[in-house]
C-alpha cells in the first residue's frame, strides 16, 4: 500500500502512525507518572447471607440506598428483619448480631463486611466500649424500606 501512496504521501502516513503510537503512549505513561498507587483490597466476596441464605435481588425497579449508621456503647437495636439485601461495612466497634429465631449470633468488628439476613428477625447490640460505625447499602424495590420492626 506504501509503494501505491508515492513518496511524500507515504512519509506523511508513517509519520501520522509513528505520532499516534507516540501520543498514545505518553499518554499511558502519564497516567502512571503521578507515582500516586491505587490500592484495591479486597472485603468480601460471598454468595450467601450471614444466616446461609442464597442472596437474591429484587425483581422490580431496584433502588440502592446508602446510610451511615452510629450504635452507641451498649445500645441494642430493636427485632427486625429485612425483606431486601442489607450489606454493612464496620467502620468501627464491636456488633453482635442474634437471629433470634435460631439462637445463632455472629460478632462483627472493624474491618468485617456483614451481608445481613434476608426475611429473618434478629437484632443487633454493640458490645464493645467504642461507637459501633456502619456503611449500610440496602438494595430495595423503589420506593420500600429494608426494614421491618417487629409488633
Amino acid at each position: 500500500m506504501l509503494a501505491q501512496l508515492g513518496g511524500n504521501h507515504a512519509k506523511i502516513l508513517v509519520s501520522t502512525l509513528l505520532l499516534a503510537v507516540v501520543l498514545s503512549a505518553t499518554a499511558a505513561q502519564a497516567l502512571d507518572a503521578s507515582g500516586m498507587p491505587v490500592v484495591v483490597t479486597p472485603l468480601a466476596s460471598r454468595t450467601e447471607t450471614a444466616s446461609g441464605q442464597p442472596i437474591t435481588l429484587p425483581q422490580n425497579n431496584v433502588q440502592v440506598l446508602v446510610s451511615a449508621y452510629q450504635i452507641a456503647p451498649g445500645a441494642t437495636l430493636p427485632v427486625h428483619k429485612h425483606p431486601f439485601p442489607r450489606y454493612a461495612y464496620v467502620e468501627a466497634g464491636t456488633l453482635q448480631v442474634t437471629n433470634v429465631e435460631t439462637g445463632k449470633s455472629n460478632t462483627y468488628q472493624t474491618g468485617d463486611f456483614i451481608i445481613e439476613m434476608i426475611g429473618q428477625w434478629h437484632q443487633a447490640t454493640n458490645v464493645g466500649a467504642d461507637p459501633v460505625k456502619l456503611l449500610v447499602i440496602d438494595q430495595v424495590e423503589e420506593g420500600t424500606k429494608n426494614t421491618v420492626l417487629r409488633q
